[in-house]
């Protein structure tokens, strides 16, 4: 990932490539009659500064790419922002990104630019994609002024969609990994949690399949369904 993305940079300041204004980045794909069994899916994981996307700023992204229904461990992204200006005392326990890191990172408007292009406007899942999502179009906008609408769609509900009878001992991403056996080999790095909500991604893909959803709009409207449940259920 550093020598890819360093290369595109390169090419970048050469004026060979990405010298468009991110309104010209790929279109966000909706979801559709695109097949689950071929379509490409992203799954990202942030690391911040704090919980609060009104206050607090991203510093690292984490992401893998689903394709043909199997992750693509070539298809990765893991990037540390260059932001050493950011207060990092109240969690550089959590995430380990301290000082030093922040200023070795990459420049964000090119992490930024680079992580559009390779997203290419796919459907992003997250695990509680709601905080990913705030934080994720909240710096697109204020360092790129990049509004488009993704898709997103968030695994924390897409799991218990699929397995409402799941007796885990929790809703949080731990508490469904151990539930299916899987080690996550470095909680709270971006790219370890990424590939960790993939694998449970791919459990939830692979129920689908078995369930008789084939398209992404199948599976989107699944979702849609729990989450009216769910919200008829808490009145």
């Amino acid at each position: 990932m550093l020598e890819q993305i360093r290369q595109w940079i390169e090419r970048r300041r050469a004026g060979l490539n990405s010298n468009i204004p991110p309104e010209n980045m790929p279109n966000p794909k909706s979801p559709g009659d695109q097949l689950l069994s071929e379509c490409r899916l992203i799954v990202l994981d942030l690391e911040t500064t704090g919980l609060h996307a009104n206050k607090d700023e991203v510093i690292a992204v984490g992401a893998v790419a689903i394709t043909g229904g199997a992750i693509d461990l070539s298809d990765q992204f893991d990037l540390i922002l260059r932001r050493p200006e950011l207060d990092i005392t109240k969690t550089v326990l959590i995430h380990g990104i301290g000082t030093e890191a922040l200023t070795q990172g990459h420049e964000t408007e090119d992490a930024l630019l680079f992580l559009l292009e390779w997203m290419n406007g796919d459907p992003v899942l997250a695990y509680h994609s709601a905080f990913d999502q705030k934080f994720l179009e909240k710096t697109l906008k204020t360092e790129l002024g990049y509004t488009k609408n993704h898709t997103w769609m968030d695994v924390a509900d897409l799991l218990p969609a699929f397995f409402p009878k799941a007796h885990t001992s929790g809703k949080g991403l731990d508490n469904w990994a151990d539930f299916f056996g899987l080690e996550v080999s470095a909680r709270h790095h971006a790219a370890s949690d990424a590939l960790a909500t993939a694998e449970l991604t791919l459990i939830a893909l692979n129920k689908a399949h078995k369930d008789g959803l084939k398209t992404l709009r199948e599976l989107h409207d699944k979702l849609r369904y729990h989450r009216r449940l769910k919200n008829i259920h808490r009145m």
